[in-house]
């Protein structure tokens, strides 16, 4: 990096990322700072929790679990701002459970505020770059299916929690190498620009001529078209404007094409439920389910709306893929490839699992639909929209009711796991409560997403915005 900076002038340098374990946050802290006066405030910080704990202990590193590796990045970023901080009077002091300054003298202060990026994925993490970090920079390929709304959301909520405005925080993107043509590379990173608010794609580039067309054509072609389309505003449509449409199984029901409508400036389309059910059992009666009033297509929505949208569905579909990844995992079972611990250690790590249905937290923790300011009763999703819009309880109700059979539903795959340790021979009762778990959940993401996606892009994602109009500032 010193010798990039050297040789440059204007390019702006930051590690991708620098693992903590293996450098103390203070020397790390003294480097950085040094690096930006020597490029006239040209640095940024990428730094990350660390991975590969087996080659950080061949290093001498100290192997840290899921919770104490978290833990120690936090402490480490305190260490980093408090050396930074020559303002403030006195030597540095922390005394932290992995770091700890014991009076060191405090500089050399960066001639710019350096940028702290972290490299996330696990809520945990997400909620720590809400708190405290100024940007988040993931991998691409490291995220699963509707990762970056998911993340977005997570993080959005850990801020405002936090007393932050989620905007500041900036939001970046390792998307790996790039071979398609720039007419193609172009349209899907202003779609990650526009949908997910990515404001820097960082590319793994060797070939010159790569880099060259890189800078030519696609990253000019990316910065049009984000000016076009928020020129434009939301109600607009265009190539290149960005466009997600979410859909498995069967066409759409009435419900599901009548709020596809209602919803066609936002980019977003409730997924549609599939007719095919793989349990004997039905988890309710999908006829007696309440639906909200259509309001047709002339409704407008703020940003903040449509991003609210696009996260409930993107959560969704993280979902949907841990389902996939369940099955997948039970299947091993009933083959004899794994063990029914380790598929019970499969299972607590899911989402699926963490998450408590039975009071709807999976939208508050992952929506980011939490205000600091406001009283609880307002402080998660449902209470919130059923507040703004009171023609929407019944749904609320009645969804709340299904989080209910859907906790239930993973209990049941949970024991019977519990029940195939000690009684291997048949798997009958891992299939049936799969199965049922199945055709409970798709059948609740669609219905949720088909009442909820529109007036959650409509009434935004804080209580508290101006009540009275689609498009209210946020």
């Amino acid at each position: 990096m010193s010798f990039v900076a050297a040789r440059t002038g204007r390019v702006r340098l930051s590690a991708n990322v620098l693992s903590l374990p293996l450098r103390p946050p203070a020397v790390v802290a003294r480097a950085a700072a040094s690096l930006d006066i020597l490029s006239h405030g040209r640095v940024e910080l990428g730094i990350g929790a660390g991975m590969a704990w087996d080659a950080i202990e061949t290093m001498g590193g100290r192997r840290l679990g899921p919770g104490e590796s978290v833990e120690a990045l936090e402490e480490g970023i305190h260490v980093i701002r408090e050396l930074w901080d020559t303002g403030a009077s006195g030597d540095a002091r922390f005394d932290g459970r992995h770091y700890r300054l014991a009076g060191a003298a405090r500089g050399p202060a960066p001639v710019h505020n350096i940028g702290i990026w972290v490299g996330a994925f696990k809520p945990r993490m997400l909620r720590l770059v809400g708190r405290l970090a100024d940007g988040w920079l993931p991998t691409i390929a490291g995220l699963k299916p509707g990762g970056l709304a998911a993340g977005n959301a997570a993080i959005d909520a850990a801020a405002v929690e936090a007393g932050r405005d989620p905007h500041a925080i900036r939001r970046l993107l390792n998307v790996g190498r790039v071979d398609a043509p720039a007419r193609d590379t172009a349209s899907e990173l202003t779609r990650l620009a526009l949908e997910d608010g990515i404001g820097t794609f960082i590319v793994t580039v060797t070939d010159p001529r790569a880099i060259v067309d890189f800078a030519a054509e696609v990253a000019p072609r990316v910065r049009e078209a984000v000016t076009q389309a928020r020129q434009r505003g939301p109600g607009d449509s265009a190539e290149g404007a960005g466009h997600t449409a979410v859909g498995v199984g069967a066409p759409a029901e009435p419900a599901a094409e009548s709020a596809a409508s209602e919803v066609g400036g936002l980019g977003v389309t409730p997924t549609p439920d599939g007719t095919t059910r793989l349990s004997d059992r039905a988890p309710w009666d999908e006829s007696r389910r309440p639906r909200r009033d259509r309001l047709g297509s002339t409704v407008s929505y703020s940003d903040a709306g449509r991003r609210a949208s696009k996260a409930l569905v993107g959560v969704h579909n993280m979902l949907r893929q841990e389902l996939s990844e369940l099955r997948d995992v039970l299947r091993q079972v009933r083959d004899g490839a794994m063990h029914a611990a380790d598929a019970r250690g499969a299972l607590n790590e899911m989402a699926l699992r963490q998450n408590d249905w039975t009071l709807g937290t999976i939208c508050s923790r992952y929506c980011g639909v939490v205000a600091a300011h406001h009283s609880g009763e307002d402080s998660v999703l449902f209470p919130h929209l059923a507040h703004r819009e009171p023609q929407l309880k019944p749904v609320i109700d009645r969804l709340t009711d299904e989080h209910l059979v859907i906790h239930e539903a993973i209990e049941q795959v949970d024991h019977a796991l519990v029940q195939h340790m000690t009684r291997p021979e048949g798997h009958d009762a891992i299939q049936d409560a799969i199965d049922f778990l199945t055709d409970a959940l798709l059948s609740h993401l669609a219905y949720e997403e088909q009442e909820l996606v529109e007036p959650l892009a409509r009434l935004g994602f804080y209580p508290g915005q101006v009540p009275d109009g689609a498009g209210a500032a946020m």
